[in-house]
């Protein structure tokens, strides 16, 4: 909401910049300016400011009536000691802790050894299900290993991070 504003009164300023008239004077020694916003008055741009606003008021509350809340059963996995070129797999449950259905949008990984799955539908208020990855270490990927997992959703706050962690032995 807050950059929304500044990129708001930013726009303001350039419009009313682009059309501007500045005059600089010199008054018993004073150096004075004055820049006008072409056409529009105070009034206006005071009018203008407030529809936006409210504008904005009536999105962020329709976004929050659409969210929801999400809980996960744990925001980490360790998987120990691993091989390489081998399947590891585990779940994190994801429960719908709101009133709206939560939709997760995407779910991705920071690399291509590991494969996160989303749930296919929405999850309804009250109900759980799970988020399947697989860690796969490629040959040559050693040592400990953390990866991070993104969750998108249609909550308050959107991104929701998971980790796995594993020590891939040689």
């Amino acid at each position: 909401m807050k950059k929304f504003n500044s990129l708001l009164l930013c726009l303001l300023l350039l419009t009313a910049c682009s059309t501007e008239t500045s005059e600089i004077k010199k008054k018993s020694g004073d150096v004075t300016s004055s820049i006008s916003a072409g056409s529009m008055t105070d009034e206006e741009l005071k009018e203008t400011l407030e529809r936006v606003k409210a504008e904005e008021d009536a999105m962020l509350k329709e976004k929050l009536q659409s969210a929801t809340t999400i809980e996960f059963d744990k925001l980490k996995h360790d998987f120990g000691d691993v091989l390489p070129d081998s399947d590891n797999e585990t779940v994190f449950t994801v429960t719908n802790t709101g009133e709206r259905p939560l939709i997760i949008d995407d779910v991705s990984a920071s690399c291509g050894c590991t494969m996160p799955q989303k749930p296919e539908g929405p999850i309804l208020p009250g109900e759980s299900d799970v988020i399947e990855v697989v860690f796969h270490p490629k040959p040559g990927q050693v040592n400990e290993i953390i990866k991070s997992i993104t969750v998108t959703a249609n909550t308050e706050e959107k991104i929701h991070m998971l980790e796995i962690r594993a020590f891939v032995k040689k």
